[in-house]
């Protein structure tokens, strides 16, 4: 998961910069993300919303991957499934960077969102 962060800023960059260096833009115009929206075509802001989006379910997957370790509760089930959660967020990251077809994006978000939430309805059952 963090590697795939790491790609998909490492790509928003090189589509942002790239805009701005062949459009000529003065970086200051773009001082805010309304500003950002208003100029970038959505190619470009695809991969920035994407970004965005690798830090909200993945903040539980980390929290969640590292309470698991320390607690000594990793099994071939969560690694499944945590598998499952980073391959699908994966896929659906390569699609809303590229293609950007809603309905298949939600279907790799879904699959790999009910990874994670078993994974945590796992743990809390585990918990209590």
């Amino acid at each position: 998961m963090m590697l795939l962060t790491l790609a998909v800023w490492v790509y928003l960059y090189i589509l942002r910069l790239g805009f701005i260096v062949s459009r000529g833009v003065d970086p200051q115009d773009l001082a805010t993300p309304e500003k950002l929206a208003e100029r970038l075509p959505l190619s470009t802001l695809n991969p920035s919303n994407n970004f965005k989006n690798l830090f909200e379910l993945p903040v539980l997957f980390y929290g969640l991957c590292l309470y698991l370790f320390v607690t000594g509760q990793v099994d071939g089930g969560y690694v499944n499934a945590a598998w499952v959660f980073a391959g699908f967020r994966g896929l659906h990251s390569a699609v809303h960077c590229t293609i950007n077809r809603v309905t298949l994006r939600f279907a790799f978000y879904l699959i790999a969102a009910l990874a994670l939430w078993a994974m945590v309805v796992r743990a809390a059952l585990g918990y209590l």
